[in-house]
């Protein structure tokens, strides 16, 4: 269906008023997380801001999807810390528009759906320890630095901080149960900030980890050498990074498309993603994705086209420009409580109620990834390597379940009927299956429930083929699906076939 700036199906005339609260709520609940998120990150909280404003505004009009919200989302955010950490903000920058260029790219080439192919397990020790690094960090905040020296809070310090981070979850945690009108995080800050306000209580404030100057964006070429080994560095960042935005944002766009009984275009979505990311390298944002909890709010709050997501870039905008002075007096105490709630939401625990219902591969891998994600702080090597022990174990599987039914027929010959894919993990086993001294002077190998996957495939299947001809048996094959025979005709000349075709042969899942 074709997706329009105004296009609901069940939205027959839009409503403004529902259209411009829901921006308004939506830019109260992104800036609490956006400024915590970059200050996690070690960034400036103008970074943050001016993510929200910069991802916010041009997926709303570039978008596949209306009704979706976009910002400097945590996810993608995490994954870039460790780069930050050891090469600096500039560098930052240059991965968020590298992440951005391949994002672009899927999308144009229309390659959104191979971003599922990261297996579920991955995505749950991702989250897990994303969740758990969150936590940590707000604890860190619990230190000051004084000449240049680093340690706890203690006495009345320490006290003050930790019980203004326990009034802001207890606000969080219990405001939604009383009422959804207004977001549970905006009101937490706001009566913490006038309790230290009114009350002139001393407590760290986000003045004392860095300054909020009001400006609009301005282009940035991130000043890094342009050289083979920059690009070493920031690629697996940038590549994480680029897979986790669009993994957040295709999946939210799926849980829109069911809320609204609508389509939205996972393709148009992804190129969006792509420019938010890339304009936002280029002017000093951190990047970011599709947000689901803001996206939540925002449907919730009766929006069904893109003007609410565009009212709320432009009043994050507003309150760069206007509100720097008010933003540097919030207590750090609201948003570590903010963060430590966003944390205990990022933390999949579903994945403790299904673990003994999940093959041992999985708990495992979901565990490792969990792990090398909150020692290493680096999210990039730690889905590289659950998608990676994922395949392998996916390969192992699939190779263990070739088998062979062996018959003969009418007049002679021997037939092998090969169930299970023949690829490079199941080669060795199928060719285990004939026995060229023993058979008659023609077998047939039916492939009716088999494939011819790869190379190795064609390999194996010619060392058989040549093992008979040695012996001076003729080797015929049987049901190849088109795709085989095109595989095969290609190869043509590295090995030579006799096969016939059945025509009312189909594999399932081709038309």
């Amino acid at each position: 269906m074709q997706t329009t700036f105004l296009n609901f199906k069940s939205f027959q005339n839009v409503n403004i008023k529902n259209e411009i609260l829901a921006g308004l709520t939506v830019a109260m609940t992104m800036i609490p997380e956006s400024l915590s998120f970059a200050i996690l990150a070690g960034l400036s909280p103008l970074t943050g801001l001016h993510a929200a404003f910069l991802m916010g505004i041009v997926t709303a009009f570039l978008g596949g999807r209306p009704g979706m919200v976009s910002g400097g989302a945590g996810a993608t955010v995490v994954v870039l810390i460790a780069l930050a950490s050891t090469h600096g903000v500039e560098y930052l920058f240059a991965a968020v528009v590298l992440a951005g260029i391949i994002q672009l790219l899927v999308g144009v080439l229309k390659l959104g759906k191979f971003v599922r192919l990261i297996p579920q397990p991955v995505m749950y020790g991702f989250l897990n320890g994303l969740a758990v690094i969150i936590f940590m960090a707000q604890v860190a905040q619990f230190k000051v630095t004084q000449n240049g020296i680093t340690s706890w809070m203690e006495g009345s310090a320490l006290a003050i901080m930790a019980g203004l981070t326990l009034l802001t979850i207890a606000i969080v945690f219990v405001f939604p149960k009383i009422t959804k009108a207004v977001p549970a995080s905006l009101v937490a800050i706001i009566v913490v900030f006038g309790l230290v306000y009114f009350l002139n209580i001393d407590t760290k404030k986000v003045i004392d980890i860095a300054s909020v100057s009001g400006s609009l964006p301005s282009f940035h070429i991130p000043n890094i050498p342009f050289n083979i080994e920059t690009l070493k560095i920031i690629f697996p960042y940038a590549a994480i990074m680029a897979g986790v935005g669009l993994i957040e944002s295709l999946l939210t766009l799926n849980m829109v498309d069911e809320i609204t009984n609508t389509k939205g275009r996972s393709n148009k979505e992804a190129c969006a993603q792509g420019v938010a990311n890339i304009t936002n390298g280029f002017f000093g944002g951190m990047g970011g994705c599709a947000m689901v909890a803001q996206t939540l709010v925002n449907i919730d709050a009766g929006a069904r086209t893109r003007i609410s997501a565009v009212i709320g870039a432009v009043t994050i905008l507003i309150i760069i420009l206007a509100g720097g002075p008010v933003i540097e007096q919030i207590p750090m105490a609201a948003l570590v409580g903010v963060m430590m709630m966003v944390a205990i939401g990022t933390f999949e625990w579903i994945s403790f109620r299904i673990i003994t219902k999940m093959p041992k591969s999985d708990i495992f891998v979901g565990i490792l990834v969990a792990i090398i994600t909150v020692l290493l702080h680096n999210l990039a090597l730690a889905v590289l390597i659950g998608v990676i022990i994922s395949a392998l174990v996916f390969a192992w599987d699939s190779a263990k379940r070739i088998r062979a039914r062996k018959s003969i027929d009418a007049e002679g010959n021997k037939i092998y009927e090969i169930y299970g894919p023949l690829f490079f993990g199941s080669t060795t086993a199928f060719i285990d299956k004939f026995d060229a001294i023993n058979d008659p002077e023609k077998i047939i190998i039916d492939f009716k429930e088999s494939r011819i996957v790869d190379m190795s495939a064609i390999e194996s299947l010619k060392k058989v083929i040549e093992k008979y001809k040695t012996h001076k048996k003729l080797v015929v094959l049987k049901h190849l699906s088109p795709d085989c025979i095109h595989l095969l005709d290609n190869a043509s000349g590295f090995i030579e076939v006799n096969h016939y075709e059945d025509p009312t042969y189909r594999v399932l899942g081709e038309k």
